[in-house]
This record gives C-alpha cells, structure tokens and sequence, in this order.
C-alpha cells in the first residue's frame, strides 16, 4: 500500500492572513506594550498586521538555526510509548515528552534542509532546486523525490514526502499559525513584555481563552522584532508557572546557507528509491474521505473536542507494532489502566486527565481528547452523528 504524502511547508497559506485579520477586529484587544529601546512600541493591532503583511508576500527571510521543542503535558508513564522513536527520527509518540531538536538551514521555497538528529541516527530532508532527498541513516536509506512543475512558487509551495519519514516536529511558525487560527471571538489578545529568543529581541502576543472550558491559561507567540516571523511559541495550563509546550529557536542567523549545505549525495551502500510524489493531502481526491477517517470536531476554537472511533488495533500492527513503532494495543491498555472510570447521561467510559489534554475512552468505541475540561468531553460525548 502506498504510504500518504506529508508536505513539508514554509509557506503560510493566504486564508491564515484573513484569520489573523479577523483577529484584529474581533474581540477586546489591549493595546498596551511594555517596550525595552531596543524596539519600537508596538500595539496588538499592529503587530498582527505586521504579521499578516508578512505571511501574505509568502517571502521567508535566508536562515539558519536550531529549533527545540519541549513537552510537559503530565502524561503518566504508559507502556507502548517507551519504543516510539523509530528509526526515522522522533515520532509523533516520542514528541509527547522531553525536548528534541530539529536543525534548519533555508535559502527558499525550494531549497532548504531540515536535520532531525536522533541519539544514534538522523534524518535528514534536503531540496535543491526541483528534487527532494529524504536520508534516513539508521535504514541507510536514501529517498528521491522530484516535485511537479506546476507545485512550485507561491506560499503554498510543499514538497510532498512519504509519511512515516519525518518527524511531526512543529516549526515555531506553524504552532504560530495554528494558535492564530484557533484564536477567534473568545480570545483576549493582548501584548506582553519584549522577551529575547535565540538572542534576539522579540514581541509577544498573548493570547487568552475566554472559555471556562479551556485548561489554556495562555498561547505566547514570541514575534522577530525586525523580520516579524515566529521565533517562539509557549502553551501555559492554567495554574502552572511553567509551559506546558513549547517549541522556539535555541540559535538563530539570519545569513544565507551556504551552498554545500543543499548538496547530497547517497553514500556508498546506500539502498536508494525513488519516491512517489503526490499533491499535498488539500488537493487530493481522497483528502475527504481521510479527514472522515481522523474522525469529526464538537465545538470550536478552544473549546474544540475531536470525536473518533478507537484505532483498529489488529489491523494497523505490524509484527506487533503501529507505524510510529508504537504497540497501540499496549498503549490503549495503559490509557485505560491509569484513567478514572467516569459516567453520565452520556454512558460510560474511562477519563484521563493531563495539564492541558483531557481524553475519554467511551465502553461503546468512541475516544474523545481535547484541551478542555472533563464536562466538555461528557457534553461531547452526548452529542448524536
């Protein structure tokens, strides 16, 4: 069977820019900032003006860095997960915990190189011009994917690539896109003190979930104060000092790579393949039919509920794995073990609760997660197809 393609993007799509618009005409925006000199004042308003002027000319500035991204969700230890990290680098699994790093070199939208490095392996994505290489050197792997002409240019430019292959590793742009689309009418937006990321003076916007709902506290999304591009995002649970997630630049310059760094070559003895490029998942056919497979949303914005049908554990194990190199079986077993057993007028199930995900696994097949309470699951899982 045909592994789904998974576009690595740069890019911000231009229906982002009018929700980021939107955001600055709906809802109580604070317009006070607390500047240091070495930026100018700023009002939210501005800022996210600033933002949607730079996500819509699809321009992103020549870099190169590391980005970190730490989770400390309060997960409790469940089996399954321990083997997560296969050998193309982090999995969606391992992410659910500790730091991990992903290196980036950019010269464009169609060259740049992404590094994942693993204890005793990396990964590597790398586009020179129209092709794709993907190495991944624990399988001594090399992968070759040639982009179709008419995908390039534009800020929806994506290099499709196997799935599987690279990590779920979020850029500090995309948790940025995806808190200003989650923000909405019942959000606060207000402007923090200038922070300093990866040596860098930066705004911060702030964004508060009205919703009582919400285990959010707050989103920070730390802002270049010269390029006006994402440098960090920080998710805070309500009554915590401390993220609960957040990825950002350790180090950053804003120099162009140098050449080399967009040269590969198979070493010898590398097995290499050539891959089947397919359009990002938005533009295929089939894209419906899978986002019916990854189940429906109750709700919206912060109080939104995802409702899907429990993994088919026999059918997606492979030599008693999933294809994360997670044992779902087991993983399922120790979701269940170490939650509560709850009930209500919605039936019955089993509720775990971290800092900022409650999930609920129903007795008749249903699992339900979301940043919100344990009483906006059961209301969820009330509601009737």
């Amino acid at each position: 069977m045909a592994k789904r393609a998974r576009a690595v993007r740069w890019g911000v799509p231009v229906a982002a820019v009018a929700v980021v618009a939107a955001a600055v005409g709906t809802g109580p925006v604070i317009a006070a900032v607390r500047s240091d000199p070495s930026l100018p004042d700023r009002t939210a308003e501005q800022l996210l003006a600033d933002v949607a002027r730079t996500w819509q000319s699809g321009r992103m500035p020549q870099m190169s860095g590391t980005i970190v991204e730490t989770a400390s969700l309060g997960l409790p230890a469940l089996p399954g997960l321990s083997g997560a990290p296969g050998p193309s680098g982090a999995s969606a699994a391992s992410l659910l915990s500790g730091s991990h790093q992903l290196k980036i070199w950019y010269a464009g939208e169609d060259r740049f190189r992404l590094m994942l490095p693993g204890e005793m392996s990396e990964t590597d994505v790398v586009a020179d011009g129209g092709t794709v290489w993907l190495w991944d050197s624990a399988a001594n792997k090399a992968t070759r994917l040639t982009a179709p002409a008419a995908s390039g240019g534009g800020p929806d430019h994506a290099f499709p690539l196997p799935s599987g292959s690279t990590s779920p590793f979020a850029t500090p742009e995309q948790a940025a896109r995806q808190a200003l689309q989650t923000a909405g009418t019942d959000t606060a937006i207000s402007v923090g003190d200038v922070v300093t990321v990866a040596g860098r003076a930066a705004y911060q916007i702030v964004l508060t979930p009205k919703s009582p709902d919400s285990l959010i506290k707050d989103v920070r999304v730390a802002l270049d104060g010269e390029k006006l591009m994402p440098l960090r995002v920080q998710v805070y649970a309500k009554g915590a000092a401390e993220p609960a997630f957040e990825v950002g630049f350790e180090s950053l310059s804003f120099t162009a790579p140098a050449p080399e760094n967009f040269s590969f070559t198979p070493p010898p003895g590398a097995k290499v393949e050539q891959g089947t490029v397919t359009p990002p998942t938005g533009h295929r056919p089939e894209a419906a039919a899978e986002a019916h497979d990854r189940g429906r949303v109750v709700g919206a914005g912060w109080d939104s509920v995802l409702v899907t049908s429990l993994p088919d554990v026999p059918a997606q194990k492979q030599e008693g794995k999933g294809r994360d190199g997670v044992d779902l079986g087991a993983l399922l077993d120790g979701v269940k073990s170490s939650a509560t057993p709850v009930s209500g007028e919605w039936g019955s199930g089993r509720l775990l609760r971290t800092k900022v995900v409650s999930i609920l696994i129903t007795d008749d097949g249903r699992l339900l997660a979301g940043a919100v309470t344990p009483e906006a699951l059961y209301r969820a899982a009330g509601v009737k197809e």
